[in-house]
């Protein structure tokens, strides 16, 4: 009797383990249809009107040189627009940096291109620190802050100005195509655009009606509507900035658009060892902003759970069952990295990188429980506690006794600033 009630009770844990394995699949459908859902309206929808071209302040705050980092600073030059400037900005006057903009000053003599060296230390976010100064140089209202890493099209400010025309509009920020050299490392960064960033920010934005975040390759905003939540400033502490800009714009009833054409985002070559180090830096961060949805992230890792599912389902000698989570699982998350890179984002070689998928998954799993364990990070070098969203440097005896920051240094020194 009890051997049989053992047997009975092992079955009905299966049971329950076979159903919480559906959430992630259906999960993963839902991605599906919401990434479906807005791309099919985009195309439908009419052309916006470029009658309403005002002009722009580009801020770029810049730290070390990215790869081909010539060539993305070029793209902003060669802008189709009548009226911009751009505006660096270096903690650093020594930054090797600074001649790779010294020559893009000399070669696009007509283009208005400023360099900022230094800016005053307002908070532990040295990149909100720079955006602090770029904000008080820029000329015209309507700024465009983007990552140095970000390569863009001639018509990127006619995609970024017109949804301003609007005054209900606070933030347009946009999604990435990928381009790497190849490498592994490189290669499993990139699916993330395809598999999570953009499929969760359209799950979040038709669930909840609206976009209440931006992100930080490129967003831009006027200097009246960061006026109303106290300017870079006031986020100058700040681990996810761009999560907070476009939030706390969203929080005063403004709208946060998504542009209507992808930026390009150049990846760096990369150990695996730095790729998993800020993709715990990013769940450590997404934590602190949202602690409660990064609980239930549980039901949305979905390669544990097929696993987990087929183990169970073997064991109970449902073998037909086994198979059909571990088919389901690869056959949503494939369908999901095309569907979003290839036909929604046109990255004509986001095929390629298929096949990391899993890869890409399980390192991803692995990054969101290490965040359950740690609040510290290190950010070019520099170890922060985050607690509550905000950066606190630790200090030199703090960092000797922290095992997992200084573990972490090896893997995360060689980051850009944004």
């Amino acid at each position: 009797m009890g051997i049989r009630g053992d047997g009975m009770l092992l079955h009905t844990v299966y049971r329950i383990v076979l159903v919480l394995a559906v959430a992630p699949l259906a999960y993963y459908l839902l991605s599906l249809y919401c990434v479906v859902a807005y791309f099919h309206e985009l195309r439908k929808s009419p052309p916006l009107s470029s009658a309403y071209l005002p002009p722009v302040s580009i801020l770029k705050p810049v730290r070390g040189v990215d790869r081909e980092a010539y060539e993305n600073f070029a793209s902003y030059c060669r802008l189709d627009y009548p009226e911009y400037e751009i505006i660096f900005a270096v903690a650093d006057p020594d930054d090797p940096a600074v001649p790779v903009i010294e020559r893009l000053q000399a070669n696009f003599a007509a283009c208005s291109i400023r360099l900022i060296k230094g800016a005053e230390r307002i908070g532990t976010n040295s990149k909100v620190n720079s955006l602090c100064r770029l904000v008080q140089e820029a000329k015209y209202d309507l700024m465009v802050m983007s990552d140095s890493d970000v390569r863009v099209g001639a018509d990127y400010l006619k995609v970024v100005a017109p949804p301003f025309a609007d005054p209900q509009v606070g933030v347009v920020t946009g999604f990435y195509r990928c381009i790497t050299a190849g490498g592994f490392a490189a290669d499993l960064d990139a699916l993330g655009m395809y598999l999570d960033s953009a499929p969760g920010a359209l799950v979040a934005r038709r669930l909840e009606g609206k976009m209440q975040f931006a992100f930080g390759w490129t967003m831009a905003t006027t200097k009246k509507q960061l006026s109303e939540i106290g300017g870079w400033e006031a986020m100058a502490n700040y681990h996810s900035d761009d999560f907070e800009l476009g939030n706390r714009i969203a929080r005063r009833g403004y709208r946060v658009e998504l542009m209507r054409k992808p930026v390009w985002m150049v990846f760096p070559q990369e150990t695996i060892a730095q790729f998993f180090g800020h993709e715990l830096r990013w769940s450590i961060g997404l934590k602190n902003v949202r602690p409660t949805g990064y609980q239930w992230l549980v039901l949305t890792h979905g390669l544990p759970w097929a696993l987990l599912a087929a183990g169970c389902a073997t064991r109970a000698g449902w073998e037909g069952i086994a198979s059909a989570y571990l088919i389901a699982y690869l056959g949503l998350r494939l369908g999901l990295a095309w569907t979003t890179g290839s036909w929604g984002l046109g990255d004509a070689g986001a095929w390629k990188k298929l096949w990391l998928v899993p890869v890409r998954d399980a390192i991803n799993f692995a990054a969101w429980v290490g965040g359950f364990f740690s609040e510290r990070i290190l950010w070019r070098g520099i170890a922060y506690r985050v607690k509550n969203g905000q950066l606190f440097p630790m200090t030199g005896a703090s960092l000797a006794n922290d095992g997992a920051a200084q573990g972490l240094s090896a893997i995360t020194n060689s980051e850009n600033i944004t």
